[in-house]
């Protein structure tokens, strides 16, 4: 169990304070090494320059001394003596062109080949010359100076043991310093993270309060830094969305108690009815029935039920074939006429014949339904009319009666399992309200779409299939 907790550990991802820290430190770390790597050469170059300077003084002293001795038939060593005065850690030779020391410590120099290779025509920072003699590093120049008919090798050195010292403590301070700043910086850095996850915990503490009885919350996008406000605004869609799922449900539980409740509490009453004295052999058979006429209605409200379960998890696959409406809707017309007959209501159908491919049973089930329900509201001696068209690669059926005109508050939820127009939801002869729920999974198992609208004493729901390529090749198969 260790091992399976500590591989976890290991293979989940980073939080997004380590993955911002872990950049932040990179990106930290790179700028040190870059700042303090640029500050550390432009320290050196400024002593390579000053040394330049100095250098080249001390190269014009010597001249001008070799200059004077020449021009006064001096001794040069007489001169030379008294050339450079008040420069610390300054040395120089003078050799002639015998490669013969002159003037000047014999230990500055490890050969004397590099005083004709290193001779330059003027003193620069970038062609100084590093070289060191008994653990003493020197930075020098050597130049060549014509006097009179002779001519001299000058080498004018510095002892750079001062500021080797001076760059060794100021780097080791330096770096000390990148270091600290660069710890107060990632500190600095993990307290702005930190509190920029701030919303996000807020976030988090909203969330862990909602609760199914308190699904009502929403997040204020308002209140938010923008970069969350896509977060924000993506929870709330979902916790409407739950919200609605969970009102149905409820809905649902309630609607089918209420549903269940009336054919079951007749059987018990019928039942006890039965019981309670001695009755004839027909007394007992018209309570038989009553009883069967109840348990049909449940077995019916039972299948219905589960037929809508199974469209919805898609189990139910409609059978394609080719099908042609209006004899379809013709067909359904003869399976309802004995019941518009007892109603005095006429059926019409308006179109020309219209092939479609689909299901013909779920077409005839959703037909009849929205039959049923249109001869249910419609009074008597009404018509409900059918009619059929095609366009833009679309069939279109709609079933018209006329009847009470319903409140647009209530047409979003006709469509709802046992949804009722009448608040007082009274069971009537009308049937259990899944009717139009199994025609709405019906029309969206075949690709389609269903409304309804009401206005002025007409109810209408249209229907409308969209005929992808497949169903069209069979459509005008069947139309040839």
């Amino acid at each position: 169990m260790t091992l399976m907790k500590f591989s976890r550990i290991i293979h989940r991802p980073l939080s997004l304070t380590n993955r911002a820290m872990l950049f932040v430190a990179i990106a930290i770390s790179f700028s040190m090494l870059i700042i303090g790597h640029l500050v550390q050469s432009a320290v050196e170059r400024h002593f390579e320059e000053q040394d330049a300077d100095e250098l080249a003084v001390i190269t014009q002293a010597v001249e001008s001394a070799l200059n004077k001795a020449s021009a006064e038939r001096l001794p040069p060593e007489d001169v030379l003596a008294k050339a450079v005065s008040g420069h610390h850690g300054v040395y120089f030779q003078v050799w002639d062109e015998h490669h013969q020391l002159i003037f000047g410590p014999p230990n500055l120099h490890p050969s004397k080949q590099t005083i004709t290779y290193f001779a330059v025509e003027k003193i620069q920072a970038d062609n100084l010359y590093r070289w060191s003699v008994d653990e003493k590093t020197f930075r020098g120049i050597v130049t060549q100076t014509q006097v009179g008919n002779h001519r001299y090798h000058i080498v004018a050195v510095i002892d750079m043991g001062f500021h080797l010292h001076f760059l060794d403590s100021f780097g080791r301070t330096l770096w000390l310093i990148m270091s600290l700043a660069g710890v107060i910086t990632l500190l600095a850095a993990w307290f702005g993270v930190h509190q920029g996850h701030a919303p996000l915990r807020a976030l988090s503490k909203v969330i862990q309060n909602v609760q199914a009885d308190h699904l009502d919350v929403r997040l204020d996008t308002d209140t938010i830094p923008a970069e969350l406000i896509t977060l924000v605004d993506s929870f709330n869609r979902m916790i409407s969305r739950l919200e609605e799922s969970f009102d149905k449900l409820s809905h649902f539980s309630a609607d089918i108690a209420h549903e269940l409740r009336t054919p079951l509490t007749n059987l018990i009453t019928q039942t006890q009815v039965g019981l309670s004295k001695s009755r004839s052999h027909d007394e007992y058979r018209e309570l038989l029935y009553s009883s069967l006429e109840e348990q049909e209605r449940l077995t019916k409200m039972v299948n219905d039920m589960l037929w809508l379960a199974q469209s919805e998890n898609g189990l139910l696959r409609p059978d394609r074939e080719k099908l042609e409406l209006v004899q379809e809707v013709e067909a359904t017309f003869e399976f309802l006429e004995a019941l518009a007959e007892e109603k005095g209501i006429r059926f019409q159908v308006q179109g020309k014949p219209t092939a479609f491919v689909g299901d013909r049973a779920m077409l005839r089930r959703a037909l009849s339904n929205l039959l049923s329900n249109a001869l249910r509201f419609t009074s008597e001696g009404g018509m409900v009319q059918v009619n059929i068209w095609q366009a833009s690669n679309a069939v279109y059926l709609r079933v018209k009666n006329p009847g009470p005109t319903i409140d647009s508050a209530h047409l979003p939820h006709l469509f709802d399992r046992f949804y009722r127009v009448d608040p007082s939801r009274q069971r009537q002869s009308e049937g259990a309200g899944l009717g139009l729920a199994i025609v709405k999974s019906i029309v969206e198992a075949h690709n389609g779409t269903i409304s309804v609208s009401s206005a002025y004493g007409i109810t209408s729901f249209t229907i409308i299939f969209q005929q992808v390529a497949n169903d069209r090749h069979r459509v005008a198969g069947a139309l040839s």
